[in-house]
C-alpha cells in the first residue's frame, strides 16, 4: 500500500494481519492494559510495523510510547527516538509505519482506511463546500474510488505531518484537499500559515495516493512528505 509511495528516505513496513502474537514492552503493555482486544492487536502490530521499520535505519529496538503531553487530541501521538520523523497508521485489515531520518524529512504523515464511502453526516462534517464539488464530478468519472473516504484520509496525512512541525491543531476546515485521479497525486492547500521549514515556509503540503485489494476489502492510502531544503536549492 504506501511501499513506493514514500521517497527512497522513508522506510516503510506494513501488515495485513495480526501476528499470531506479538511481544510489546512493559511499558508499551501498560498504555493498552484496559483496552479491549481489538485495540491492543492494533496497537501491537503497528509497533511491530514501527520497530521493523525502526530496525532498517540502523535503530535497536524499543518501546514507541505517546508523548502524553499537551492537550488531549495530542497526547495519542507516538515519541520516536531522537533524529527520528515518523507515522502509522492502522484500519481493519492493515496496519503500517513510515519513519526517516531527520536530517533527511522534516516530518511524514501517513494513513490508511478502507475504500468505502465516510458514515452519514461525516462528509459534511469533513469537507469544503469546493471540496464536495470535486468529490461530486469525480464519483461520476473515477466510481471505484471512494473519493469523501480518500479526502479524509489525505487530510489526516497532512494533520499527521503539520503536527510535528508546528505543535497546533489542523481542522478540517483549515485544509482544502485536491486530488488527481491520474497521477495518484493530492495537494492539501493550508487556509492558515503553513510552518517554516529550512527558511521556506510550506503552506501547500504534497501527498501521494494508493488503492488496493487487502484481505478484509479495498484500502485506500495517503503519505504526505515534508523535505529538508538543501544546500543550493
Amino acid at each position: 500500500m504506501l511501499d513506493g509511495l514514500l521517497p527512497a528516505e522513508v522506510v516503510v513496513a506494513e501488515l495485513f494481519a495480526d501476528p499470531p502474537k506479538v511481544e510489546l514492552f512493559p511499558q508499551e503493555a501498560e498504555v493498552v492494559a484496559k483496552a479491549v482486544d481489538k485495540r491492543r492487536r492494533e496497537f501491537a502490530t503497528v509497533r511491530l510495523c514501527a520497530r521493523t521499520a525502526l530496525g532498517r535505519l540502523g535503530h535497536p529496538p524499543g518501546p514507541i510510547l505517546p508523548v502524553r503531553e499537551g492537550p488531549a487530541w495530542a497526547q495519542r501521538a507516538p515519541r520516536w527516538p531522537e533524529g527520528v520523523v515518523g507515522s502509522m497508521t492502522h484500519c481493519d485489515g492493515y496496519r503500517a509505519a513510515a519513519v526517516a531520518p531527520a536530517s533527511a524529512v522534516a516530518s511524514v504523515g501517513v494513513d490508511a482506511e478502507p475504500n468505502a464511502p465516510v458514515p452519514d453526516g461525516v462528509r459534511t462534517m469533513v469537507t469544503l463546500p469546493e471540496e464536495r464539488v470535486t468529490l461530486d464530478r469525480l464519483t461520476r468519472t473515477h466510481p471505484a474510488v471512494a473519493w469523501d473516504r480518500l479526502l479524509f484520509s489525505a487530510k489526516e496525512s497532512v494533520f499527521k505531518a503539520w503536527f510535528p512541525l508546528t505543535g497546533r491543531w489542523l481542522d478540517f476546515g483549515d485544509c482544502v484537499i485536491t486530488p488527481d485521479p491520474e497521477l495518484g497525486t493530492f495537494t492539501g492547500a493550508l487556509r492558515v500559515p503553513g510552518p517554516v521549514v529550512d527558511g521556506v515556509r510550506h503552506d501547500v503540503f504534497r501527498g501521494r495516493w494508493r488503492t488496493a485489494q487487502g484481505e478484509d476489502g479495498s484500502l485506500v492510502a495517503t503519505a504526505v512528505v515534508v523535505g529538508r531544503q538543501r544546500a543550493g536549492e
